[in-house]
C-alpha cells in the first residue's frame, strides 16, 4: 500500500506525454493564414440574443470608416438604429395589412436611413439596455411589439386610430429606453444629428450591390428578400465584378458590409471557417470521421454565377445574418479568404469574434454588399453611372 501512490504517479507521467500529443494532433490548425490586406477597425461587438447582425455590422462599418477619414476611434450604438427602425417596420407592416415582414432583421441602407434621419450616438450614451440583463435579449420585446400591430391589423374597432404608435412607442422605451435629444461627449454638447455631422459622415456616400442573373446586369432592382422590408434597390453586378471591387476596396484601406448565408454547415461556428467543399453532402457521422481524420485544407467547389443564381431561386441561399469584412488572407495552398469581423462577441471564438470565409463560400452564398462609392474601381463606376 505504500508504494500504490508512486505507481500512480509513476504511471501517470508516462500517459502524459502520450495525452499531450494526442491533443496537439488533434488540435493542430489545418489551416495557416497569411494576411494580404487589414482595415483598422474596432473592437468586435455581441449581438447577444438579437436579430440586429443589421446594425452591429453596419455600425462597425461606420465605426471603421470614421477611423479611415482621420475622425478618431469611437464607439457607437448599433441599438439607436434598432430603436428607430422598428417603428417604421411597424407602420409598413399596418399599411400593408400584415402581409409583409415584420422580424428583427434588417439590411445595411436601414441603419444608413436611421444615420440620415437620425444622426449617430455613442453607445456610452445609449445602450439600449434597459433589462436588467448583463447582454442584448429582444426575444420579448419583439413578441410584445408584433402582438401589438397584430392586435391593430386586426381592427375591431371599425378602424385604425393613431394611438397604436403612442403605445408601440412606448413599449420600445420600456425595454430600450429613451434616446436622448442632446448629450455630452468628450466634453463637447451634442445632439444626434450634429453628432454625426461633426464628423462629415454622409450615408448617401454609399452603395448596396448584389449578383443575380434574373435581373440586367449594372442596373438597379428592388432584391427580392423579406428582410428588404422597404424595398431598397441594389445595384446588379456579376460576381467577378464583385470579387474585383472587394479585392480593390481592401487594398485602398475601405471595408466593406457583407449579408448573406450562414446556414450551411461548412459554416464552422466552432472553426470559425467558412467553406464550400468539392465533395457532395455526407452524413453528419461521416463529416465527423472526415473531420476527425483531415490534416489539410479542404478542396473547394468552382462556383459558377448560374449555380449561384440556382440556389437563390430554390432557396438553398437566403439571406439570414450581416458580417463586416475588414481584411483578405490566403491560406497555405494560396487561396483567398476574406477576414470578416463577426457580432457574436469574442468569448471562446478561435480567431477572436473573427471568420475566414474563402472566396468560394463569398461567391455562393453573399446576398449582398455595401460600400462606399470611391472604394468601387473605375470601370465599374462607370457601367453603373456613378462617376462624377
Amino acid at each position: 500500500m505504500k508504494h500504490q501512490p508512486i505507481s500512480i504517479l509513476v504511471l501517470s507521467l508516462l500517459l502524459i506525454p502520450a495525452f499531450a500529443f494526442s491533443q496537439a494532433k488533434k488540435k493542430k490548425d489545418i489551416y495557416e493564414f497569411k494576411t494580404i490586406y487589414e482595415v483598422k477597425t474596432t473592437p468586435v461587438k455581441n449581438q447577444a440574443k438579437t436579430g440586429a447582425s443589421w446594425s452591429f455590422a453596419t455600425t462597425s462599418f461606420v465605426e471603421t470608416e470614421l477611423i479611415r477619414m482621420g475622425k478618431g476611434e469611437h464607439i457607437l450604438s448599433p441599438m439607436y438604429n434598432v430603436r428607430y427602425a422598428y417603428p417604421q417596420k411597424a407602420e409598413n407592416y399596418i399599411r400593408y395589412a400584415g402581409l409583409t415582414n415584420f422580424d428583427e432583421g434588417g439590411q445595411a441602407h436601414d441603419a444608413m436611413k436611421m444615420i440620415r434621419e437620425y444622426g449617430l450616438i455613442p453607445e456610452e450614451i445609449y445602450k439600449g439596455m434597459k433589462i436588467k440583463e448583463e447582454e442584448h435579449n429582444h426575444g420579448e420585446m419583439h413578441a410584445v411589439l408584433k402582438a401589438i400591430i397584430d392586435a391593430v391589423n386586426r381592427n375591431r374597432g371599425g378602424k385604425i386610430t393613431s394611438r397604436w404608435k403612442e403605445a408601440f412607442e412606448s413599449t420600445l422605451n420600456i425595454y430600450l429606453g429613451v434616446p436622448p435629444k442632446e448629450f455630452n461627449y468628450q466634453g463637447i454638447k451634442y445632439t444626434p444629428k450634429s453628432f454625426c455631422e461633426s464628423f462629415g459622415f454622409n450615408p448617401d456616400d454609399y452603395v448596396e450591390l448584389t449578383s443575380f442573373s434574373h435581373h440586367t446586369d449594372y442596373a438597379q432592382f428592388n432584391l427580392e428578400i423579406p428582410d428588404n422590408w422597404s424595398k431598397n434597390k441594389y445595384y446588379n453586378i456579376p460576381m467577378n465584378d464583385m470579387i474585383h471591387l472587394i479585392d480593390s476596396a481592401l487594398s485602398r484601406g475601405y471595408s466593406v458590409v457583407w449579408a448573406g448565408d450562414i446556414s450551411e454547415k461548412t459554416f464552422d461556428k466552432k472553426k470559425c471557417i467558412a467553406i464550400i467543399p468539392s465533395t457532395e453532402e455526407t452524413s453528419d457521422e461521416d463529416s465527423k470521421k472526415e473531420d476527425d481524420d483531415s490534416d489539410h485544407p479542404a478542396k473547394e467547389k468552382f462556383i459558377t454565377q448560374e449555380m449561384r443564381q440556382e440556389s437563390f431561386d430554390n432557396r438553398t441561399t437566403s439571406y439570414d445574418h450581416m458580417m463586416h469584412i475588414t481584411g483578405l488572407a490566403k491560406d497555405q495552398n494560396g487561396y483567398k479568404f476574406y477576414y470578416a469581423k463577426n457580432s457574436w462577441g469574442t468569448k471562446e471564438k478561435k480567431y477572436g469574434g473573427y471568420w475566414y470565409m474563402s472566396e468560394r463560400y463569398f461567391r455562393l452564398k453573399t446576398i449582398a454588399i455595401l460600400v462606399h462609392k470611391n472604394a468601387m474601381p473605375r470601370g465599374i463606376k462607370a457601367k453603373l453611372g456613378l462617376l462624377g
